[in-house]
């Protein structure tokens, strides 16, 4: 079978284990009685344990020119892990669980994105193509958690994230590694990428992005069960999100431009700006739930730019370390502080007040997105024309 191929496969199972922990833990931690604010101190707290555990898998995996002997590594431990986590209802077990699957199950994202462009680009195959699969197995994993929880209990959790554990173990066990780049790993070249002033300010950006992103996977699930809505509803709302996607990564290789991504990342604000200021003004959680079609013009937009832009303003040897850095961004730093934040917010203040807050944050990212587009897009822009 085509590596391609394998590698659609592990997408769409490792993204449904991500459905499942990112989109339902705040709503199994919600069922088991905890608060908003209880329920942010656990996943800001699992940020903290991100921010060491993406770097330095990440960094074993450039050191070690493999990719998928880690993830294997991860993959195992994490299904053991998950079962746990979803068979227990005390609060010290869940905030024990809840920290190791951040340390591994988080860890695989960015190894997995690294490998999805790595293998687009040797195969000729666009990424989108690629992780289109995962975007579909998030998708029906979130649709499908939301019934299982419904007709089996929250507890039935356990035994649907061991399962598709297994499988993808096994699909990752016969997929083959990343083509190894021939420039050798050296401290001097990740140093010259981090202190690069252009790399501060994209990742800046991408951290202003990030959070209203991350407080909404936190808190919609509970935002909706508040407003009257079923955890099936929950999971209809996800499933519209993660759905959404399908085509926009599909398609991406007709309208993604290079030099423009940073333009794109602006665009994408636009409508993260609109979705959370709606948000905060619907009362229906029916409508809340339709209201995740947005993501089609959202997430996708903003993650397949920010990839290919870092992409090629990272150094070729350091590119897992490069994908962790961003991913770790997008779930580590900015969820510390959406979790934390927004937790204190909800609490404190409700979901309307959290969502026109974080509404205004991503109109601050699409005015941050165009400055730097000014300042580095058009010059990008020049240099692709001058090298084709």
């Amino acid at each position: 079978m085509k590596a391609s191929n394998l590698l659609r496969g592990f997408n769409f199972l490792y993204f449904a284990l991500l459905a499942m922990f990112i989109s339902f833990l705040p709503v199994y931690l919600d069922v088991q009685g905890l608060s908003p604010s209880q329920i942010g101190f656990i996943i800001g707290t699992g940020g903290f344990v991100t921010l060491i555990a993406q770097p330095l898998w990440g960094m074993i995996s450039d050191r070690t020119k493999s990719i998928r002997k880690v993830l294997l590594v991860l993959l195992f431990f994490s299904t053991i892990i998950g079962y746990l986590l979803y068979d227990s209802s005390s609060y010290p077990q869940l905030i024990l669980y809840a920290m190791l699957l951040y340390f591994f199950l988080m860890s695989i994202d960015p190894l997995t994105e690294s490998l999805n462009f790595t293998i687009a680009e040797s195969s000729g195959t666009s990424y989108g193509s690629i992780r289109t699969y995962g975007a579909l197995g998030y998708a029906l994993a979130a649709l499908l958690t939301g019934y299982v929880i419904s007709y089996f209990g929250e507890h039935s959790l356990a035994l649907l994230f061991g399962g598709i554990g297994l499988i993808s173990f096994i699909i990752g066990w016969i997929m083959p590694d990343a083509p190894v780049t021939g420039k050798p790993v050296t401290l001097k070249s990740l140093k010259h990428f981090i202190s690069n002033k252009e790399t501060l300010m994209f990742l800046l950006l991408v951290f202003i992005c990030s959070v209203p992103a991350r407080m909404n996977d936190t808190f919609l699930g509970v935002y909706i069960r508040e407003l009257g809505g079923s955890t099936e509803l929950v999971g209809q709302a996800f499933f519209l999100a993660a759905g959404s996607e399908i085509i926009v990564f599909a398609l991406s290789f007709w309208w993604m431009r290079k030099g423009k991504e940073l333009l794109i990342i602006s665009f994408s604000a636009v409508f993260y700006f609109l979705r959370f200021f709606l948000s905060a003004w619907i009362t229906d959680p029916h409508i809340l739930a339709y209201l995740q079609i947005l993501q089609l013009l959202t997430f996708p937009v903003f993650y397949s730019a920010a990839i290919q832009y870092l992409y090629r303003i990272v150094p070729t040897e350091w590119r897992a370390t490069g994908q962790t850095v961003l991913a770790l961004l997008f779930f580590g730093v900015s969820g510390i502080l959406a979790s934390y934040v927004g937790g204190a917010v909800y609490d404190s203040f409700g979901g309307k007040t959290l969502y026109l807050s974080i509404s205004a944050i991503s109109f601050v990212g699409m005015l941050f997105g165009l400055i730097l587009y000014r300042v580095y897009g058009k010059r990008l822009s020049a240099s692709d024309e001058a090298a084709s």
